[in-house]
């Protein structure tokens, strides 16, 4: 059986500090640097600060791209079209209220995950040293 060094695992032969991944991982879901928790993520909704403000860590190394909006309509479509199913069923409302309702329901859920999950994607990169994160080029 094949054993992994962290080496292997943290991205590189360079002896770095361990990058704890749930932790890193929630840090970005607060919208803060994952490197220190303190330091804001974002300086617009979706524009990652290139460096952190308060511990000096890179963070224009993230490439989130579409995985974050994936990630959301996974979350809400699966939310929302329960809520739905569930309308529908005990016929709280009629057939257009529930639409509108849902509409809603799902548009600002979106709206509400959107920086959170695109949090989460850049800490968990950071944590795993990825894309120029750890030191080396992609």
């Amino acid at each position: 059986m094949q054993q992994f060094s962290e080496t292997a695992v943290y991205g590189g032969e360079d002896n770095e500090s361990h990058r704890p991944l749930m932790q890193a991982a929630r840090r970005g879901f607060a919208k803060k640097c994952p490197a220190c928790g303190k330091g804001e993520l974002f300086e617009g909704f979706l524009k990652v600060r290139p460096v952190c403000e308060s511990c000096g860590e890179e963070l224009h190394h993230h490439r989130a791209d579409d995985l974050p909006a994936y990630l959301n309509i996974l979350v809400v479509g699966h939310v929302v079209l329960g809520a739905m199913m569930v309308l529908m069923k005990w016929e709280f409302f009629g057939m257009w209220t529930t639409m509108f309702i849902t509409m809603a329901v799902a548009i600002l859920a979106a709206w509400a995950l959107m920086q959170p999950l695109k949090g989460m994607v850049v800490g968990t990169q950071w944590a795993l040293r990825m894309h120029g994160f750890g030191g080396h080029d992609d």
